[in-house]
């Protein structure tokens, strides 16, 4: 169970930027239908401490959806990801150390590999300032 959850955890980070801390603390009553259609989370980030209202993919949902109805993600813990981030990389032949925050900077590039302006990026992962930005989008 834990290698499944730290999985989808680690999925669900690649698709949405969300720090760990942040996903750790993810229950079902921060996802709401919004307006315009499709889903949103409504979190208040633990690093900065600011309720954030974000777009949610149906494909992410969907790893949402995997965990149950009470925690998204009970049972992920920074502990069990250690591993996978150990393992997964060198099974791959990759040489460089990849963590779980460096998930937020694949989250970003991709965002602006598929055209999303840099505003939009700065806040989708709710960074305050835009030179912030700009190192994880490696600009």
């Amino acid at each position: 169970m834990q290698g499944r959850c730290a999985k989808t955890g680690i999925i669900f980070a690649c698709m949405t930027g969300h720090r760990i801390n942040d996903i750790l603390q993810l229950d079902w009553e921060y996802i709401e239908l919004s307006p315009n259609g499709g889903y949103r989370i409504c979190i208040r980030t633990q690093k900065t401490k600011t309720q954030t209202t974000l777009p949610l993919s149906d494909e992410a949902l969907s790893y949402y959806d995997e965990q149950g109805r009470d925690m998204a993600f009970k049972g992920l813990s920074r502990a069990n990801t250690r591993e996978p981030f150990k393992k997964w990389p060198k099974d791959a032949g990759i040489k460089e150390k990849i963590t779980f925050h460096g998930l937020r900077h694949t989250y970003a590039t991709l965002l602006i590999t598929n055209g999303t302006d840099i505003y939009t990026v700065s806040k989708m992962l709710t960074h305050k300032n835009m030179a912030t930005t700009q190192i994880y989008t490696n600009i």
